[in-house]
């Protein structure tokens, strides 16, 4: 049996007598406590996730951008200020999704990509035969030296300004998806990135792996709330956040998974699966669903894998949980393309057929549930 990887936090999990599970070959925090309490806490204040599983990836070379142009979805032409970040699919030949991450942009030669840490090794092994095949010549480096801290809330930026004071000046303007990089802090190099799996305000913040407890220390004695995978999931279910390996995956396009937004099909550029997306177009509809409650009263919760029957065909669950902030359950799900917002649906729960609405994602950002609820 293959021992599960430890981040460098994991002895501050330990301390804090999180409940530990396997999550993709790591072991991780669920929870501290009170799943709800640190969910709510993210919504009304601060709290902190380490991240450090994902993996950090630099690349170096002249031709940067012309190998992103050709390895992601969306338009790296939309980077031209240094630490502007870009949300994109890494897709194969077929259209499928390898992965959604970030890439960062630091100049015409460095750039930088966050990927999930399921699809770490396959990532690289896909961008080390893309830079093979197309000549680019690039340095792609692994960078397991460093850790990642996510903190989230309202109030997440003031509280990192109390424990990183000289990190305020040249943050607190910086608009979403724009990270500043710090090369002498007390605690090493650091990069403050605007950007979060939540949708509420907040950095991540990429920290080396040698400082990231004491980091981590500062911020819990600043008052952010340790938080675990429990309330990540909630919170980014809430936030209209799709999950790899869930929600999109190798068998599954961008286009039918809610993310059409990140594909860049409006320039002339070639990139690894335009082909097979113009050909075959957007087979579903992407959705949310709020389970209608019966006499005050609803019949169950909606899960990944239920079948969805609508009056157009079948449809299933990808994601689905009990929002804490909405007190109903809600959940995304790929069902005909037909299928439209306001429609009445039937989702099949313990043999059961329960009705659901369909609605626009996403339920909640900032605090604010953006769905009626009648």
């Amino acid at each position: 049996m293959t021992s599960l990887q430890h981040t460098p936090l994991h002895a501050a999990h330990l301390a804090l007598n999180a409940r530990m599970v396997d999550f993709g070959g790591w072991d991780m925090p669920v929870n501290y406590g009170s799943q709800i309490d640190e969910h709510r806490a993210v919504r009304t204040d601060a709290g902190m996730f380490d991240v450090s599983h994902m993996r950090v990836v630099d690349f170096e070379g002249e031709a940067a951008r012309k190998f992103f142009k050709y390895a992601i979805a969306n338009n790296v032409d939309k980077l031209t200020t240094p630490g502007k970040a870009l949300y994109s699919c890494l897709l194969d030949g077929d259209g499928g999704v390898i992965d959604d991450l970030i890439v960062y942009y630091f100049s015409e030669t460095s750039f930088r990509v966050v990927v999930n840490a399921g699809t770490a090794e396959k990532d690289i092994a896909w961008f080390g035969q893309l830079n093979a095949e197309g000549e680019f010549n690039l340095s792609i480096a692994p960078r397991r030296d460093l850790a990642i801290i996510a903190v989230q809330g309202p109030n997440a930026r003031e509280k990192v300004w109390q424990v990183l004071p000289d990190t305020r000046a040249q943050t607190q303007d910086i608009k979403p998806f724009n990270a500043v990089v710090f090369p002498n802090t007390q605690f090493g190099e650091l990069m403050l990135a605007r950007t979060g799996y939540t949708g509420e305000d907040g950095f991540e913040i990429v920290v080396p792996a040698t400082q990231v407890e004491a980091l981590w220390n500062g911020f819990a004695a600043a008052g952010i709330k340790p938080a675990g995978l429990g309330a990540r999931d909630t919170l980014r279910l809430e936030a209209g956040m799709n999950l790899y390996g869930q929600d999109m995956d190798e068998k599954v396009s961008p286009l039918d998974a809610g993310l059409a937004w990140t594909v860049d099909l409006k320039s002339e550029r070639d990139f690894v699966g335009r082909s097979a997306l113009e050909a075959h177009g957007s087979k579903a509809n992407f959705v949310g669903l709020v389970l209608i409650k019966e006499n005050g009263k609803a019949g169950g919760v909606l899960r990944a894998h239920q079948k969805v029957v609508t009056e157009h065909g079948e449809g299933e669950i990808t994601s689905g949980t009990f929002s804490p902030s909405m007190q109903e359950s809600i959940a995304f799900a790929r069902v005909p393309v037909e299928t439209k917002t306001g429609d009445t649906v039937q989702v099949v729960i313990r043999d059961k057929q329960l009705p659901a609405r369909v609605v626009k994602l996403p339920f909640v950002r900032n605090g604010k549930v953006l769905v009626e609820l009648s």
